[in-house]
């Protein structure tokens, strides 16, 4: 039996990151819910400022924004890792991604785009499965046993035609990461897409989240940019380790 909380949560996470509005049918499939149940939370929620009209539509309202960026271990992060964002981007002219695990999903939290690149289908408050991008990837070498598990007993979705579905082969990986400090991400996440990516770690040498280093195929080789993402993750593990 469901909840009104969670008949609410399905309304709010119906919204994908790059939704400029909903319209009530698509809300209603979307969050699974009845299409006038779902409509009548959604304007309890736009009197609440959590969502705001457009139009016929509704969108994430700028209040939940505000909520977000009180959330302690994202705002903490964040701040100490845009600096060592900063010096990546300048040294290597390709976008750079901060993101953290939820779940068996990274979560973007904050993303500095290439001057004049390309831009990615990355964005801040994005989610993509962990084991098909850089990020997850590095993360996972660096979790409890349990987080590890749930993600390979897991169905391992594909999102191209490179994603590593096969729990032992992802398995094999995550050692060799643990050895390196470096994942690599070459097309898995999306076609032509690639990046490499550095765990950044707490003082018990479990991830809080990591770094990476992304681009096209055609502009980014990630062997050349991973040993300057590993030391700016190393560095913000220590500068995080010592507040």
């Amino acid at each position: 039996m469901t909840t009104f909380l969670d008949r609410v949560v399905a309304v709010l996470t119906a919204f994908r990151a790059d939704d400029d509005g909903l319209g009530a049918a698509e809300l209603a499939r979307r969050s699974g819910l009845p299409k006038s149940t779902a409509h009548r939370i959604a304007l309890d929620l736009v009197d609440a400022g959590l969502l705001e009209r457009r139009g016929a539509r509704v969108r994430l309202g700028l209040r939940l924004f505000e909520i977000g960026q009180r959330v302690p271990r994202q705002r903490v992060l964040r701040d100490a890792a845009v600096p060592y964002m900063s010096d990546l981007r300048e040294a290597t002219r390709q976008t750079v991604h901060l993101a953290v695990l939820e779940g068996r999903e990274v979560v973007y939290v904050e993303i500095l785009g290439s001057s004049g690149g390309p831009r990615l289908p990355s964005q801040v408050g994005g989610r993509l499965p962990a084991h098909v991008t850089g990020v997850g990837k590095a993360i996972l070498a660096f979790s409890p046993p349990e987080v590890v598990k749930s993600v390979l007993g897991a169905d391992l979705v594909k999102t191209s035609e490179r994603s590593v579905t096969a729990p032992g082969l992802l398995a094999k990986e995550l050692e060799r990461i643990r050895d390196e400090g470096v994942a690599y991400d070459r097309e898995e996440s999306g076609r032509g897409i690639v990046c490499a990516a550095s765990p950044v770690l707490g003082p018990d040498g479990l991830a809080i989240g990591a770094l990476s280093v992304s681009g096209w195929s055609t502009k980014l080789r990630p062997s050349v940019v991973a040993p300057a993402v590993h030391t700016a993750a190393l560095t913000l593990s220590r500068t995080l380790g010592a507040d």
